[in-house]
């Protein structure tokens, strides 16, 4: 994949990740419009980066918003070529999550991928190519202590990342899914879990950062391009997780165990 002469959408680019992704296909010749549920942050950040950056504000679970974010696409540079699906949102605590919180985990970390896949796979058949990367997690591979509906709703995430790519890669569609650990963002620091359950919220924090490295946004974004010009399906900013995810699949039971040990331990 040759990014320069691309255009691009990029989803939650209003900071974090999302706005370092839109930095850089701007820098590497691609055309890019930035979507935010932030409307004056994605502006901001659009305007820094020139005329290769437009911005569009809304809740991008919102099929009108990414219908809108493709409109202003097509407008102002053309036919889009790839989708980064960047937003997400933690979620609840445990099984006093309430359903609103599901819901929403599932709206931003789920059915957004799917919604604005539904959009654009179809025009990508027709053109013959198209490249959807979707943002899950480390937590989508192993799990999340401290928050079931984002553990859950990652898994999901990656799921449908797959059933794109098995469905539709044959007929040149690419799809990437990156999953990474801790990242310097918003999310991380406080957004996970709510504060109100201040022992959750702690316990989410802390199972990310002793994990591994606390990577900064450009990192990841460096990463994550470099994965897609190599059009892998798994993008994995912490290369470690990799070795995580195969020892959870060789023995569950003893990953299971661990993951316990390891919670027994953080709590302590």
């Amino acid at each position: 994949m040759e990014i320069s002469g691309k255009v691009a959408i990029v989803t939650g680019a209003g900071a974090g990740i999302g706005a370092a992704l839109a930095g850089r296909l701007v820098a590497a010749g691609a055309r890019v419009v930035l979507a935010d549920l932030d409307a004056a942050s994605a502006a901001d950040v659009a305007e820094s980066l020139g005329p290769g950056a437009v911005a569009v504000g809304g809740d991008v679970a919102d099929e009108a918003v990414i219908r809108a974010a493709i409109d202003r696409a097509e407008a102002e540079f053309g036919p889009v070529d790839l989708y980064f699906a960047n937003a997400g949102i933690g979620g609840g605590a445990g099984l006093d999550s309430t359903d609103q919180q599901w819901a929403a985990a599932l709206e931003v970390n789920v059915l957004a991928h799917v919604r604005a896949a539904r959009l654009l796979v179809p025009g990508w058949l027709e053109r013959g190519g198209g490249y959807f990367i979707g943002t899950a997690s480390a937590a989508g591979l192993l799990t999340q202590l401290g928050s079931a509906p984002y553990a859950v709703s990652k898994h999901a995430a990656v799921g449908f990342a797959e059933w794109l790519s098995v469905t539709y890669g044959d007929q040149g569609i690419r799809v990437s899914c990156v999953c990474p650990m801790g990242v310097d963002t918003r999310l991380l620091h406080g957004g996970l879990v709510p504060p109100e359950h201040a022992a959750e919220a702690e316990l989410a924090v802390k199972a990310v950062t002793s994990a591994g490295a606390v990577l900064a946004p450009d990192e990841v974004a460096d990463i994550v391009l470099a994965g897609v010009a190599e059009e892998h399906f798994l993008i994995l900013p912490h290369p470690e997780v990799l070795k995580m995810y195969r020892h959870k699949g060789s023995d569950y039971d003893r990953w299971i165990d661990g993951m316990r040990r390891f919670q027994a331990a953080l709590r302590a």
